[in-house]
This record gives structure tokens, C-alpha cells and sequence, in this order.
């Protein structure tokens, strides 16, 4: 049995992000919010540096992650700048 979940905060809109998922009403993307607990920052704090968030809608994206890992995987991949693209300088900081 194919079970669809519903996401109370998440949301995909073409015209934003080319439809990757996002918080509903804002521009944040899930990647983004992965990419920031990937760093180390707990769930909790997430809101600190995105203060337009709240704790439930960051934890919903982590949960829509580890529902879709593969999808958001690849839009992290997709948006990763190529190594020899970086300036030497900064890139082994």
C-alpha cells in the first residue's frame, strides 16, 4: 500500500526555487535547512540564524528529508559550485 504523506509546511512552487521544496510562504528551501543541521547547527537553533522560521517547520523539513533524501540530496548536488570553479585560495578553507 503506497502511503502519500502530507506536509503541513512544505511546499513546491515552479516559479520559486525552479519547484524545489521550500517552506510555505517563505523562499527557504529544505535544502537549505539540511545544509545548515548537516554544519552541526541542532533543529532548535536553526531559527536563530533563519528567524523567520519556526522550530516546527524546520523539523518538518528534516522530516520531509529523511522521507526524500534522494531528492534533496540531489538538489544539494546541483547546487554545489565545482571544486576547480573556487579560487585556490579559499578553497580548503
Amino acid at each position: 500500500m503506497d502511503t502519500t504523506v502530507a506536509y503541513r509546511y512544505i511546499t513546491s512552487v515552479p516559479d520559486i526555487h525552479g519547484g524545489e521544496p521550500i517552506i510555505k510562504g517563505t523562499r527557504t528551501s529544505v535544502r537549505t535547512i539540511v545544509l545548515a543541521w548537516r554544519r552541526g547547527v541542532p533543529p532548535e537553533e536553526i531559527p536563530i540564524g533563519l528567524p523567520h522560521l519556526t522550530a516546527a517547520q524546520v523539523f518538518e523539513a528534516l522530516s520531509y528529508y529523511s522521507d526524500n533524501q534522494e531528492e534533496i540530496n540531489g538538489y544539494i548536488e546541483s547546487n554545489q559550485i565545482p571544486r576547480e570553479l573556487i579560487h585556490p585560495a579559499v578553497r580548503d578553507l
